[in-house]
């Protein structure tokens, strides 16, 4: 269990439990998806699996949701945070009497895994199809229709010559699908927006403790979500025991079937036991390798960074240069205060900027170093008040 609040049987969970139960699957996904793109690279088999990514987590979290919603009367993530689903009666006002003790029925299971797997399949499906149809159409826009076997709004109305019975039965069932695809393409983004406006509104009137349905689908289905006590998680663990031990006394058949048969009960309860903790714990894992591997490449791969070199000294003065005076706020042209201070650039010796102008036209040289210097390489100097 990842985090359990504590408070008494029945409580009501808080918004940030019932947040990160909902956020839970989807990170999940995203997780498991990188992990497979990053050993596809070494197994190109697992490319399948990408391809049919949809289809492959949804009947993952079909079989993980079924046996939560048997075992625990709670959806996989409700699970981890310690959260029950408990029936009510949605028609009265919800109190902690109000509550039902019984688990759940088979008809509250079968809707629970319609809105926790069949629908977020639908949605992800219509999704990729509206992204790819909207690919499609900023493309023709943009590069034109010249591609026939692109597919556009125009082709999903396209109509096919019948050349017989058969074939114009079979061209009438494309010709309904695709102006189905065309319409649930058209309906998704008010279907979408509707569904994320009322998940919001749910989402605030709980925080606002207005209501005690987190979502649409709870109130529909007539399930709060409760906090599991300590006893009811030790009692939910002895029924489970109970109702496995009487699955092993039904088994019927030779000695050698039975015992094979027990052997497969054991291996699938203990996988879906550990199913829970041991996928998160995994991919958790394997981001930590990943991170700890690319980290060592990256310090390996690395340029190797020296220090700076030290600077080159500075430029002596020259025999037949002018002296440098003792005080250096003297200019040593004028042998006055120094004003308008600039700097010849290729030796660094500061003077006034008027005789330092007038010497590096006259001379094109620093008069102490006597190093070549036009007057483009001198730079005034601006002191801050």
């Amino acid at each position: 269990m990842l985090m359990q609040v504590g408070g008494v049987e029945g409580s009501r969970p808080t918004f940030f439990e019932m947040a990160a139960a909902q956020q839970l699957p989807a990170s999940l996904r995203a997780a498991l998806m990188y992990s497979f793109g990053v050993i596809a690279q070494r197994r190109p088999i697992l490319h399948r699996v990408l391809d049919h990514s949809d289809e492959a987590f949804g009947l993952l979290m079909l079989v993980l949701e079924a046996h939560s919603l048997r075992t625990t009367d709670a959806s996989f993530s409700e699970s981890l945070y310690g959260l029950r689903r408990r029936p009510v009666n949605i028609m009265g006002q919800l109190d902690s009497q109000s509550t039902l003790k019984t688990s759940i029925t088979r008809r509250h299971r079968y809707l629970s895994l319609l809105f926790l797997v069949g629908l977020p399949y639908l949605k992800s499906k219509a999704q990729g199809l509206y992204e790819s149809q909207s690919r499609n159409i900023n493309h023709a826009a943009m590069w034109g229709r010249g591609d026939a076997d692109q597919l556009d709004e125009d082709s999903l109305y396209a109509e096919r010559d019948p050349v017989s019975s058969s074939q114009s039965n079979e061209d009438a069932f494309h010709t309904f699908r695709d102006k189905l695809k065309n319409f649930l393409i058209r309906m998704y983004p008010w279907i979408h927006a509707t569904q994320e406006g009322l998940s919001f509104a749910y989402q605030l009137l709980y925080l606002l403790d207005a209501t005690h349905f987190y979502t649409p689908a709870l109130q529909i289905m007539g399930l709060h979500v409760c906090r599991a006590s300590g006893q009811e998680l030790m009692d939910a663990s002895s029924q489970i025991a109970e109702r496995r031990n009487r699955e092993f006394e039904r088994l019927r058949g030779p000695r050698l079937a039975q015992a094979f048969q027990r052997v497969a009960l054991k291996t699938l309860y203990n996988a879906l036991d550990f199913a829970q903790t041991g996928l998160i714990a995994s991919v958790f894992l394997f981001k930590m390798m990943e991170w700890w591997y690319q980290s060592a490449e990256e310090r390996v791969t690395a340029p190797t960074v020296y220090p700076a070199p030290p600077p080159p000294p500075a430029p002596k003065a020259a025999e037949k240069g002018i002296p440098l005076p003792k005080d250096r706020r003297i200019c040593p042209l004028c042998l006055k205060k120094r004003t308008n201070p600039a700097l010849v650039a290729s030796s660094g010796y500061v003077f006034c900027y008027p005789c330092i102008f007038s010497y590096a036209t006259q001379y094109n040289r620093c008069p102490i170093t006597l190093i070549p210097a036009a007057p483009n390489q001198i730079r005034r100097l601006f002191y801050d008040s």
